[in-house]
């Protein structure tokens, strides 16, 4: 008799490392893509929400194949095997010691934010937030009846991050939450660990409580820049910080809904567990997505970085080269934060839509002068687009 045992995942060996094809076009259109189904019937390349059209890792598929064979969907429960894999992972890519019962597993980065809104304050409080950022940081306040502070944002070394100067000249005690984004979103910025340092003096200083999203934080397209888990850096900002990290932008996985918040201090881990009737559970197919992509996605995630360092490359060289558009350095994601302000567009978004390019409009991330493209697809795309995107600023000359 067949069992109906779920069979755990066979460890591959590391020779046996393959070469995994970024280039592959893959048909969307009838997947239930929200992505893809925003521009159903009409000639114009989806590059905005931030998913990628990238194959996952197969041995995610192979897990999910695995758990959809057996024949009951009952309520999950986080494998024991994931939680080792997160925490040892975090020891070996930050040598940052976390203890199991830190971990909240969530449906949810977006849900996690306003969770942390939740979590930390009450309405009428004030929680400080990017003034550059990307839409659900400036939501999360205002559905919990709180009020965002927006952060002014600068360029420092040819960076978009919050401006640590006026920061630290606000008022004592302006808001008990900071909101940060690491890498940050738009812009593809890292924080430099003397960077975050600072911020994490700020935090305790002010008898403050932080918020990292740090979703993006495997998906550095530089070598030889490093993220660094601002909670990682000292026990005294450990103890203020909730964590966000989930597989989602890095294994291509957002539609499965995993993601988990890091959280030392008890009484503020105990305020990210609410209740599974207003935030489900993480959804068993995800957690088995999740282990997989955790377990052995690096070599595909190294892999995937370098295809999309080389689009970054390639894009930047050549939004530069046409007149009236802009585009700085990035250094993390797959998300291009494009300057449109020398052109006059009264509507961008509208405009390039109809140059038959989908991009998110910098009107919903607080800057209406720049455009995000989303590069994490095929080059070949990523080429059409360029070509599509000058066409159309040309024919305003």
């Amino acid at each position: 008799m067949a069992s109906n045992m779920i069979a755990a995942p066979t460890k591959r060996r590391a020779y046996m490392s393959e070469i995994y094809d970024f280039d592959r076009q893959i048909d969307r259109s009838n997947a239930t893509s929200a992505k893809w189904e925003k521009y159903r019937g009409r000639d114009i390349l989806p590059m905005w929400v931030a998913d990628t059209d990238f194959a996952v890792l197969p041995e995610v598929q192979q897990a999910l194949h695995r758990r959809a064979d057996h024949p009951v969907f009952g309520y999950g429960h986080t494998p024991e095997h994931l939680i080792e894999v997160l925490v040892e992972r975090m020891r070996r890519l930050y040598q940052w010691r976390i203890e199991p019962d830190w971990l909240v597993f969530l449906p949810g980065i977006v849900g996690a934010l306003f969770l942390a809104c939740r979590a930390t304050g009450k309405p009428g409080d004030e929680v400080y937030r990017p003034a550059i950022i990307y839409p659900p940081f400036a939501k999360a306040p205002q559905m919990n009846a709180q009020n965002g502070l927006p952060v002014p944002m600068r360029m420092h070394e040819e960076r978009m991050i919050i401006d640590l100067d006026w920061l630290e000249q606000q008022p004592t005690h302006p808001g008990q939450l900071l909101l940060l984004c690491n890498p940050q979103n738009p812009g593809g910025a890292i924080y430099r660990e003397s960077e975050l340092r600072r911020l994490a003096e700020f935090v305790i200083q002010r008898d403050m409580l932080l918020c990292s999203d740090e979703i993006h934080c495997d998906l550095i397209l530089d070598p030889e820049k490093k993220h660094v888990p601002i909670a990682s850096l000292g026990p005294e900002i450990e103890q203020r910080s909730i964590t966000l990290m989930a597989p989602s932008k890095t294994f291509n996985l957002a539609g499965l809904g995993c993601a988990f918040a890091i959280v030392r201090q008890p009484e503020l881990r105990a305020q990210m567990k609410v209740s599974p009737y207003i935030v489900p559970h993480v959804n068993v197919m995800g957690l088995a997505a999740a282990e997989a992509a955790y377990e052995f996605g690096d070599e595909w995630v190294r892999q995937q970085c370098i295809y999309l360092a080389a689009n970054r490359d390639y894009l930047i060289d050549a939004v530069n080269r046409i007149p009236g558009l802009s585009l700085g350095p990035i250094e993390a994601t797959y998300l291009a934060w494009i300057d449109v302000s020398a052109l006059g567009l009264e509507d961008p978004m509208e405009f390039f839509e109809n140059a038959g390019v989908g991009m998110s409009p910098g009107r919903d991330f607080g800057d209406n002068g720049f455009m995000r493209l989303n590069f994490g697809c095929p080059r070949s795309r990523v080429e059409q687009a360029v070509a599509r995107i000058r066409k159309a600023v040309e024919s305003l000359a």
